[in-house]
């Protein structure tokens, strides 16, 4: 999954470098990218509804705040289910960040739901901490909205 990650972020950062209108922004944009490090957060929480209540507000806040990307359905009922965007973070909101969100039952069932919120950015010399911004955004906001 992380590799997925950076290629994702790689390309979220080409498709930026593509909008300056030269020739080769998308390349050099993207070779960049792949040398840059990432800036990343986990957060774990535990919310008091269902996974599947969770997976509602999960969807409505993703989609709210970027470009969901599609991660498949869960093989099991109670394998974990994953949720994954493209939102804009740092100054301006110019910097890609992929946020993941993890859903898993808490415990026996009805307990609520575990929750892994993870946002990953990539980071040049001027450090926007866009990733664990994000996730922290993010959580903040589910809690919000399920609590």
């Amino acid at each position: 999954m992380m590799d997925d990650e950076d290629r994702i972020l790689t390309d979220a950062l080409g498709a930026a470098g593509s909008l300056g209108g030269g020739s080769g922004g998308r390349a050099g944009a993207r070779f960049m990218a792949k040398r840059l490090r990432k800036n990343v957060l986990d957060l774990p929480l535990t919310l008091p509804a269902p996974p599947d209540a969770v997976a509602v507000h999960v969807t409505e806040l993703l989609a709210g705040l970027g470009n969901l990307l599609h991660t498949g359905s869960p093989t099991a009922p109670e394998a974990p289910r994953t949720l994954r965007a493209v939102v804009g973070g740092g100054f301006g909101g110019l910097n890609p960040v992929v946020v993941t969100v993890t859903l898993s039952a808490a415990g026996r069932p009805g307990e609520g739901t575990a929750v892994s919120v993870r946002g990953a950015a990539k980071e040049g010399l001027i450090k926007q901490r866009a990733g664990e911004k994000t996730a922290r955004q993010v959580a903040s906001e589910l809690v919000r909205r399920v609590s």
